[in-house]
């Protein structure tokens, strides 16, 4: 999990010198981009099939921007997380998410909205997926917490398990036909 907040950290720094954040820096607050951050996770989530069970974990107000973050309480097995991360890339590709950076070893994606949003996919080696969208800088605001509902239990004021649900799909160990 600490892997999970430095990398989240560690993309909050550059987003609010994203050179399209001023244009969303004027046009909305935190709370406007909080609720922006959730639909982008909520039609995200709604994007994976078979579904997963997902909570939610952090939010973040900054100085000047949120982080929204959900963890796959659904085991995604070592065979299906490539299939995982693809589903997530064709979803955000295709809402015209540019593709910024991924991990060597293939298990952690970034993208970026047009307007300054950070997506991030980080898949652990528990085959738990956790899922965060970081805003631009925007306007002050009080930030109020996410009104979308898990699809299982929400271990937000928690500490998050590790992943505990079986998908007869996302987690099984056999190969995908080609």
């Amino acid at each position: 999990m600490a892997a999970v907040l430095v990398l989240l950290l560690a993309g909050c720094g550059s987003t609010g010198t994203a050179p399209s954040s001023k244009e969303s820096q004027s046009k909305m607050n935190m709370q406007e981009a909080a609720d922006k951050a959730d639909v982008i996770l909520d039609e995200t989530f709604a994007a994976i099939k078979p579904p997963v069970q997902w909570t939610h974990t952090y939010s973040m107000p900054g100085d000047c921007y949120v982080d929204r973050d959900r963890s796959v309480m659904t085991i995604i097995s070592a065979e299906r997380r490539a299939s995982f991360l693809g589903v997530l890339e064709r979803h955000w590709k295709g809402k015209g998410y540019k593709f910024v950076a991924a991990s060597q070893n293939g298990l952690a994606a970034n993208f970026e909205t047009q307007d300054g949003f950070q997506l991030e996919v980080l898949i652990g080696t528990t085959g738990q997926a956790h899922l965060s969208v970081t805003t631009p800088c925007v306007e002050k605001s009080e930030v109020a917490p996410s009104t979308s509902k898990p699809n299982g239990p929400d271990y937000s004021k928690q500490k998050l398990p590790a992943p505990n649900v079986k998908s007869t799909f996302w987690s099984s160990d056999a190969p995908l036909s080609s």
